[in-house]
């Protein structure tokens, strides 16, 4: 029996007014039904956004502290169900359940590291020019907030947006990916649980094209966030364009992994079958594409090639799987059709290539871990985001050529470089165009007290996650404070 997911607004779990539903599948079964769901209209976007302006004042005017203490609770609450809401997110999204327990304990720490937020909140304090004068500025929340999540991190990426968005003293109207309702339903019920007040968390479901696009531009929404595909976000920001309403969207990614010719080869295999496969390489910050020095390019090829082909795929919740199901039937035809596209580019088919349909996957969405060797930089698979299991592998002479190809590519999002020189590594932090670089290290990990964000085509407007300069920054706008108490009127610069 599937989950029952509805709306929730003003404190209340409710049916969508059209009285229409719509399911979410098991992308390792699609037979299996997850969850059947309220589907949203524009009346059920109204009325969230309304819950959220009525509460906006009373939540605003509560002390960020206190806000904190709420935060802490769900942190709790998320802590004791880890272990179902990790088996949901396998279940909903596909993932393997160590990655669906690690969507789970990101959400987790967002919520402890916000709530603690609520004691800092800091702005400055600085000296005046003039005498008996003051300057200082103070954070503010915008309002309502809405916010537009994907399927890809169904728990973690919309609390990287509840949490800060909460803190900072907004109400949230949340539109998760209509592909994986029942994780957003589970986080928003951690939050009533805690005792957030009714109307300062409401979830609405639908398609982006609609639900969210309605939502985004509403008259009552004061800020937007989201997190998607290019495509959608470059529409957003069309419609958002003139309304003046803070927009922060981070996008895709083409992520590059340099590996050096004294690189330890084991620890960057390891990098790149992590970065490419895990979440079954369907993360913005996935490593598709991997640069090697050509010294050591043949070996390593080899040892990719043979490593891609040890990966064990499987239903998510089986612990013998390494590699789960993508997330649904478009994402597949998706992804095999880049791989035809790769083929007919002339690159090198090395490994995979094709669905994988035998045993227990014969009923899933699975696709074999995909390596093309002989690939060029004009290839629309070495320049197009695939999201999928699929890697390319390039050949490099020299380190700046490495970093040249690495930021050939429209995005900018996140790169690596594996090398035991530390001129090398120096270098390629400097030179490497992204917003996050690793060091020895794959292009997937982030720490959510530091910021997350791209360049280029990965993103606009803001990082998430992290303190100062992430995420409070846009979900808290600030005002100058100027305190005269001379008893005169004084003219700055002129006196």
């Amino acid at each position: 029996m599937g989950y029952d997911v509805r709306n929730y607004y003003a404190g209340t779990w409710t049916d969508a007014r059209s009285g229409m539903r719509f399911e979410s599948t098991n992308p390792a079964n699609y037979h299996e039904v997850v969850a059947s769901v309220s589907l949203s209209g524009r009346e059920d976007v109204d009325l969230a956004v309304a819950a959220a302006r009525d509460a906006f004042q009373r939540w605003a005017l509560t002390p960020a502290p206190k806000r904190g203490e709420l935060l802490f609770r769900a942190a709790a609450i998320l802590t004791e169900r880890k272990e179902g809401l990790g088996r949901l997110v396998t279940r909903e999204m596909g993932k393997v359940l160590p990655e669906g327990l690690g969507d789970v304990q990101e959400a987790i720490d967002m919520a402890f590291y916000m709530a603690g937020e609520g004691r800092r909140l800091s702005g400055e304090t600085v000296p005046s020019e003039l005498p008996d004068k003051d300057c200082k500025s103070v954070r503010e929340p915008h309002g309502v907030v809405a916010l537009v999540t994907p399927w890809n991190f169904p728990t973690a990426i919309p609390a990287w947006k509840l949490f800060p968005s909460l803190i900072c003293g907004n109400t949230v109207v949340l539109k998760p990916s209509s592909t994986t309702p029942a994780c957003a339903a589970a986080l928003v019920e951690a939050l009533a649980d805690a005792g957030i007040p009714p109307g300062v968390v409401n979830l609405v479901h639908g398609p982006g094209g609609d639900v969210g696009e309605y939502l985004a531009i509403h008259p009552d929404v004061d800020a937007v966030s989201f997190t998607g595909s290019c495509a959608a976000g470059e529409r957003l920001h069309s419609l958002l364009a003139g309304l003046h309403r803070p927009f922060a969207a981070e996008m895709g990614g083409k992520n590059a992994i340099l590996v050096m010719d004294d690189a330890d080869l084991t620890l960057a295999l390891e990098g790149v079958l992590w970065g490419a496969f895990g979440t079954s390489g369907q993360r913005c910050t996935a490593a598709s594409r991997v640069i090697v020095h050509e010294r050591i390019h043949d070996r390593f090829l080899e040892m990719l090639v043979n490593g891609a082909n040890r990966l064990r795929l499987g239903p998510g919740l089986n612990p013998e799987t390494d590699v789960g199901p993508v997330v649904n039937r478009q994402q597949m035809d998706r992804v095999l059709e880049y791989i035809r596209i790769g083929v007919a580019e002339g690159a090198t088919l090395a490994a995979g290539g094709g669905r994988y349909e035998q045993g227990p996957c014969a009923d899933g969405y699975f696709i074999q871990p995909t390596v093309f060797s002989g690939v060029h930089t004009a290839m629309r698979i070495a320049r197009e985001e695939i999201f999928g299991p699929v890697v390319c592998v390039f050949r490099c002479s020299c380190l700046e050529e490495g970093i040249n190809m690495a930021n050939s590519v429209p995005f900018g999002l996140s790169s690596a470089i594996y090398s035991r020189d530390v001129n090398s590594t120096a270098r390629a932090e400097r030179d490497l165009k992204s917003g996050l670089v690793y060091i020895n290290a794959s292009t997937i990990g982030a720490e959510i007290q530091l910021p997350f964000g791209g360049w280029k085509s990965s993103g606009s407007g803001h990082p998430e996650a992290g303190g100062k300069g992430g995420a409070l920054e846009f979900y808290s706008r600030t005002k100058v404070i100027y305190r005269d108490f001379s008893g005169r009127l004084q003219k700055a610069q002129i006196d």
